[in-house]
């Protein structure tokens, strides 16, 4: 049995802001404004499902000195969007399964992708 990890463990953390063809520009506003408000680095705007997320997405990567800060923003503003939050703490599938925060609906994440 793998221990869980301890708060120091965690390196950063993703959020991750998924759309529809309808909420597109939405999320992308969304996202682009958290990238010109706090020190986060934005990914690319997926209009595709990518790896474990089984709708279209943008990634948002976090350092843990931000979290306070970024994730009550994105509540306040999502405006309906879901969002997941999970840490990185070096097991990926732990941190989408296990320890994933999530606002808005609960989507249901392909965890085939990671191995063990």
């Amino acid at each position: 049995m793998s221990s869980v990890p301890s708060v120091g463990d965690i390196s950063g953390y993703h959020a991750h802001v998924y759309f529809s063809a309808e909420t597109l520009a939405q999320a992308q506003a969304l996202c682009e404004s958290a990238a010109a408000l706090f020190d986060i680095e934005m990914g690319r705007v997926h209009q595709k499902s990518v790896g474990p997320h089984p709708c279209w997405s943008c990634q948002l990567v976090f350092s843990p000195e931000i979290f306070s800060a970024l994730v009550p923003w994105l509540a306040l503003h999502r405006d309906g969007l879901t969002i997941l939050v999970h840490p990185l703490s070096g097991d990926e599938l732990r941190d989408h399964r296990d320890y994933a925060m999530w606002m808005g609906k609960v989507e249901v994440l392909d965890l085939n992708c990671f191995s063990r």
